[in-house]
């Protein structure tokens, strides 16, 4: 029997397997259902585009962190943007375009908890998915907050042409710091250079990163924000000054890994270098990101910022875009348009 045609249908990417080392096809199953009607306090939302994060690795796997993993069966947790088409909530209405959770699907029902209204007349809606968005969060208070930049101080960031790390560089340059980032492949770090204005970057891919370092640091590092954990981490530790401020962001490196994650073996620079090292969840900022977004977007708007999204189309190729992340395909902030 056909659904009635005012019942819409949507579609769903749903977390069936925990991954076991890179997250597989296999691993998830679309569904098509019929959507339940909107209650009293909700909102339907269409979404338009989804942001793929390294965190989601994290969020698969049934493991205690700072959020419930994603339950066997549910529909995989992603952040998005899309618009209202239907509202029985006070603060939101038909037509309002907003940003929050909305999860790998092409509709989403909520009752607006997270979600925030946004201006398509200050910036595209891609634009809300990245320096605006939670990657714009996360370097804006993990630099400012733990990092704590000071003009003329040397600051290195791994991940430098992902969305993170593209962003925390810029702010760096802006509040007066030199910035060397680390990146892979020539193509990665031209753009850095070039377009985005750091002082140098390191092709891990092509270089010794150790040996990098001394060269594009003399002076040591006084701040690193780390994306990617691991080798580079170690590397990094070697090199760094007193009072450094080590912020802790992620570590893609390892997030696919079927042994024990590799902890940082010259952790005693910390020690002699009477330095900090500090773990960085953009959610613990919520309150505050309205805050970031006012001057983010005041640097966008006096171009001292860029935004770069490297965007893909279809919401059934969520699998091997996500895996883009992993590989260093991505160019930019990964968005997906559903």
């Amino acid at each position: 029997m056909q659904a009635p045609k005012n019942v819409i249908t949507n579609h769903a990417a749903r977390l069936v397997m925990r991954p076991v080392g890179e997250p597989k096809r296999s691993d998830f199953t679309f569904t098509d259902e019929p959507l339940p009607l909107v209650q009293s306090g909700e909102m339907l939302v269409k979404v338009e585009y989804l942001s793929l994060d390294p965190a989601m690795r994290g969020w698969m796997n049934d493991a205690k962190s700072y959020i419930a993993p994603v339950a066997l069966n549910d529909v995989m947790r992603a952040g998005g943007v899309g618009q209202v088409i239907e509202s029985k909530h006070p603060k939101f209405a038909a037509g309002d375009y907003v940003s929050g959770m909305v999860n790998v699907q092409t509709y989403c029902i909520t009752d607006g908890k997270g979600f925030v209204k946004i201006d398509l007349s200050l910036a595209p809606l891609t634009t809300y998915l990245n320096v605006l968005g939670m990657p714009g969060m996360t370097a804006y208070w993990g630099l400012m907050d733990v990092g704590q930049p000071k003009s003329g101080e040397t600051l290195v960031v791994s991940g430098a042409a992902g969305a993170v790390g593209s962003t925390v560089g810029q702010i760096a340059k802006i509040k007066g710091c030199r910035v060397v980032g680390i990146a892979g492949g020539k193509d990665k770090c031209d753009y850095v250079v070039n377009t985005l204005g750091f002082d140098a970057c390191i092709d891990y891919k092509a270089e010794d990163v150790k040996k990098a370092l001394k060269v594009t640091c003399p002076n040591g590092i006084d701040i690193y924000f780390d994306n990617v954990g691991g080798d580079i981490l170690d590397a990094v530790l070697t090199r760094i000054n007193l009072r450094a401020r080590i912020v802790i962001c992620g570590a893609i490196s390892q997030y696919n890994n079927t042994e024990a994650v590799k902890g940082p073996a010259n952790y005693l620079s910390l020690l002699v270098n009477r330095a900090r090292m500090e773990g960085i969840v953009v959610f613990d900022y919520a309150p505050k990101y309205k805050e970031a977004a006012i001057e983010i977007g005041a640097w966008l708007a006096a171009k001292k910022m860029i935004s770069k999204e490297h965007v893909v189309e279809g919401i059934d190729t969520f699998p091997e875009t996500l895996m883009k992340l992993f590989k260093g395909e991505n160019f930019g902030k990964l968005v997906l348009k559903v």
